[in-house]
């Protein structure tokens, strides 16, 4: 019988993210206790940058882009804002997060090694590059390994893909 495998990625959405983005930055522009304080989120680059007069207000500004993030099926894990904790920048403050795509060396060891300790036997997780292929003798135990990794809390959003 022929080996089943599927390969474990993290991948952005980028055109989700925009949308969220696009939704935040035009209810920021039309609620009424944004007014005034010089507060917008906007990509630069592949960061998304959002600016306020005060800590606060750029606290609520992310607020609603991430709950904007969530409306749109999008992991907060994919955008790192780190502490969260706004920057001075001359009279403004300023956080930045870039989005996060692929699966580090650390966080790939870590998975793999789930897999061979807690999953079925005869499941071999192979890294390869950044994403893991899983392979294995049946479907059955291929599930298994992605329901136990759906259960896991991970540092990385995770896409099941290739399942064959």
């Amino acid at each position: 019988m022929a080996s089943s495998s599927f390969d474990i990625v993290s991948k952005v959405d980028r055109q989700e993210v925009d949308n969220a983005l696009n939704q935040a930055a035009k209810e920021v522009t039309q609620r009424y206790d944004f007014k005034g304080v010089g507060a917008s989120i906007e990509w630069s680059g592949d960061n998304v940058v959002i600016k306020a007069n005060s800590a606060d207000r750029v606290l609520a500004v992310l607020d609603v882009f991430e709950s904007k993030l969530i409306r749109r099926g999008v992991s907060l894990k994919n955008i790192d804002f780190g502490e969260k904790e706004p920057q001075v920048s001359g009279k403004e403050y300023v956080l930045s997060g870039p989005t996060k795509e692929g699966i580090d060396q650390d966080n790939a060891k870590k998975i793999s090694k789930i897999i061979r300790d807690e999953g079925p036997k005869g499941i071999k997780p192979q890294i390869q590059g950044d994403e893991l292929r899983v392979t294995g003798k049946s479907r059955d135990e291929l599930q298994e390994v992605i329901s136990l990794l759906k259960g896991k809390d991970l540092d990385v959003a995770l896409q099941f893909v290739n399942y064959r």
